[in-house]
C-alpha cells in the first residue's frame, strides 16, 4: 500500500466520530459464530466489529494499516472493559498473520491473495466470514471504484480448502450490491 493511502486512512479515521456498530451481517451470523478461539479481524479499522468478538468471549486480534484506527479501537476496548489485540500490517504486502485462528473476518477489504491464503491459517472447524460489494454495486454507488470490487459471483471461487457453509449475494440491507460468505475449514483431510 502506498503511504499515501495510509495517510488518507489516517486521516479518515481522525475523523470518525465513534467507533460505529458492528455490521449487522455479523449479528446475523450468531448462532454460527464461535464464543471462544482466537479471532482475527483484516482490515478492521477503528475496531467495530473487533469489539463485538471480544465481547463474544473471543481473543481478538485486530490487523489494520491506520496506527489512527488501532488507537481509537485500544482506546475504545479499554474503556468497555475489553481486551483486544492491535497489529499495525500492510495486508497488501506482508502474509496473513500466523494461526491457528478459530475466525478470520475480512469485511470490506479486497486482496485475493490473502483470501487464498487463509486456509492456511485456520485451525480445524475454524471460519472464514467475509462481505464485500460486488461490480453491479456501482448500478448506484460511484465508490467503491471498480479497481475494489469483486466480479459478480467471484468470491467463492477466490477461497481454497475451505467448505462454503453460507453465500449469499445482491442487494442487501446495507444498501450495496455485496457478496457474503461463510467459509469451514474441514474437520478431517489436509
Amino acid at each position: 500500500m502506498a503511504e499515501g493511502d495510509r495517510e488518507r486512512w489516517d486521516a479518515r479515521y481522525r475523523d470518525e466520530d465513534a467507533v460505529p456498530d458492528p455490521s449487522p451481517f455479523l449479528d446475523a451470523l450468531d448462532a454460527l459464530l464461535p464464543r471462544r478461539g482466537r479471532a482475527l479481524d483484516v482490515a478492521g479499522g477503528s475496531g467495530r466489529n473487533a469489539l463485538w468478538l471480544a465481547r463474544r468471549g473471543l481473543d481478538v486480534t485486530l490487523a489494520d494499516v491506520s496506527e489512527v484506527a488501532l488507537e481509537r479501537a485500544a482506546r475504545e476496548a479499554r474503556a468497555r472493559g475489553l481486551a483486544i489485540e492491535t497489529l499495525r500490517i500492510d495486508l497488501e504486502a506482508s502474509p496473513l498473520p500466523a494461526g491457528p485462528w478459530d475466525l478470520v473476518l475480512c469485511t470490506y477489504f479486497l486482496h485475493r491473495p490473502l483470501l487464498a491464503a487463509v486456509a492456511a491459517e485456520l485451525a480445524t472447524g475454524g471460519l472464514l466470514v467475509v462481505a464485500h460489494a460486488t461490480r453491479t454495486n456501482l448500478e448506484r454507488h460511484p465508490r467503491p471504484g471498480p479497481a475494489h470490487l469483486l466480479d459478480d459471483g467471484e468470491l467463492p471461487t477466490l477461497v481454497r480448502g475451505l467448505e462454503i457453509v453460507r453465500y449469499e449475494e445482491g442487494w442487501l440491507e446495507s444498501g450495496r450490491h455485496e457478496a457474503r460468505l461463510v467459509a469451514r475449514r474441514p474437520l478431517t483431510g489436509p
